[in-house]
């Protein structure tokens, strides 16, 4: 039995108590405990990284916790597989939906527990009958024949939870279920789960929308940096309580930052739009200036920031760099006019990861170490070289593989490759994601100096200290808008935090 914990003889459904679960470098969940009764819609709520994500995945069976207890109807459990969870009644709907889009609906279902009848051939008017039974339950149909990539998000969201039903879970989970629907299609998602709630089923349903977390749940947990902060009732809690909880530790320093002198304007960002990823997005950035782009996941970050590099083409709007106006999806043109681009992937699309550190480096400016079109080794070499040096890469040599280093070093390879191309702007997207504090406080340096040096910098980051303690402006968005521009000094996380869930 886990020390502090009292049974209860009339117990909650789902008891979590101090769990906690480690990654390298990271701590992700650190004795986190809460109880969720049977029949409710509980709410979990938190900022990026609090440790949401983490824990259902703990739940359903796809990470093991390293201490702590669950109990589910009272009974210790540990899952180790999904199918686990799934056999217990336990089932999770996440954001990203796992369905196969070139199978039906009925197929999706049921794949990999089809019924068979005699001489195992597919017995597909049992399966039929129990879809239909499913489908009475909550009130909605789908002709079971159609193909699931001819559905709309809202539909295949039902799809998945006539799933989890065929699974009969008692506990289905629901992580951002609403992020993709419209305003109507979230209506039709609302009746359904309280039909399923009136059944006796039990929600969890996670969500950084707050005004809907109050609205649809009986009451709504908090995490905050991997830590349980508290339980309300949801009809006695207000908007302003709960993003207080979420963001209610004390801001320190993370530097010490200083005023940065400012220069001319670099990039100057007109009214850039794109169907279904943002709209309308203006503005500029100064020489010596980093601007923080804030807001959650989805909010259209990552996807203007690729609209600047050229990898994303967009369908209004302009771009334009040292007053000269870019071409629409053409990278080697916003390469060529100074832009390099950290992105949120490091391995998969910042760095070759079976190349050594020399030829990572000098990746983005080939063209300097290879004057008649072949490599010159002492080049490439005194270039990298260079770069390590004044970075403090930690590494046995120049050959060595970047899969090898850790993710504080790899990351500052990404940040030497564009800084031997000598870029006149950075966009850092979640540059110091996955990498232990001491390697965050480099990296921090690293911006400041940088920006002292005369670099404009776009920082995006879900971690708002980072946001604040390194911005010189912030700009907020939400739902693919701009909603909301703090100077340093008027910017805090309540603020930010607010314009980041503000209905567009």
């Amino acid at each position: 039995m886990v020390e502090g914990f009292t049974v209860n003889m009339d117990r909650p459904l789902l008891e979590i108590v101090q769990v906690s679960k480690y990654f390298p470098g990271v701590k992700a969940l650190d004795k986190v405990g809460f109880s969720v009764q049977k029949g409710e819609i509980h709410g979990l709520a938190g900022e990026n990284g609090a440790g949401k994500s983490t824990l259902i995945k703990i739940l359903a069976g796809v990470y093991p916790k390293d201490s702590g207890q669950i109990f589910f109807h009272g009974t210790p459990v540990d899952f180790r597989k999904p199918f686990q969870a799934l056999s217990q009644g336990i089932s999770v709907i996440y954001q990203e939906l796992n369905l196969v889009p070139q199978l039906d609906v009925i197929s999706n279902i049921f794949l990999g527990r089809e019924y068979y009848g005699f001489l195992r051939r597919l017995d597909n008017l049992k399966m039929l009958q129990e879809y239909e039974t499913i489908c009475d339950s909550v009130g909605f149909h789908f002709p079971p024949h159609r193909l699931v990539r001819d559905l709309s998000i809202a539909e295949q969201q039902m799809v998945e939870i006539l799933k989890a039903i065929s699974f009969n879970a008692e506990l289905i989970i629901m992580d951002e279920p609403t992020s993709s629907l419209t305003e109507r299609e979230t209506g039709q998602l609302y009746k359904v789960i309280k039909k399923l709630k009136a059944q006796g089923k039990t929600i969890i349903f996670i969500s950084h929308f707050i005004d809907e977390l109050i609205e649809l749940s009986d009451r709504i947990t908090v995490l905050r940096d991997g830590r349980y902060v508290g339980t309300v009732d949801s009809r006695k809690t207000s908007k302003q309580e709960i993003i207080g909880m979420m963001v209610g530790r004390e801001i320190n320093d993370i530097f010490e930052y200083s005023e940065r002198p400012r220069g001319e304007v670099f990039l100057s960002v007109k009214n850039l739009s794109k169907q279904g990823l943002f709209r309308d997005i203006s503005f500029e950035v100064r020489k010596g200036e980093v601007l923080g782009l804030a807001g959650l996941v989805g909010a259209g970050r990552t996807e203007v920031a690729k609209a600047i590099f050229g990898l994303h083409h967009y369908d209004a709007g302009e771009i334009t760099v040292g007053g000269k106006r870019l071409v629409p999806g053409k990278a080697g043109q916003a390469i060529k006019a100074g832009i390099g681009l950290l992105p949120e992937d490091r391995k998969r699309y910042g760095l070759v990861m079976g190349l050594s550190l020399a030829k990572n480096l000098t990746l983005a400016n080939l063209r300097a170490v290879s004057p008649l079109g072949v490599i010159q080794a002492k080049k490439e070499r005194d270039a990298a070289l260079q770069m390590m040096k004044a970075l403090s890469i930690k590494t046995p040599g120049l050959h060595q593989i970047v899969r090898y280093l850790s993710g504080g070093n790899q990351q500052k390879v990404v940040f030497g490759k564009w800084l031997l191309k000598d870029c006149e702007l950075l966009i850092l997207d979640e540059p110091t994601r996955g990498i232990d504090v001491g390697a965050k406080l480099e990296v921090y340096r690293l911006i400041d100096e940088l920006a002292r040096s005369g670099k404009a910098i776009i920082l995006i980051s879900c971690e708002l200290p980072e946001i604040l303690g390194l911005s010189d402006r912030i700009l907020v968005m939400n739902q693919g808008r701009i909603t909301a521009q703090f100077s340093r000094a008027e910017a805090s996380q309540e603020k930010i935090m607010a314009a980041a869930l503000s209905v567009v």
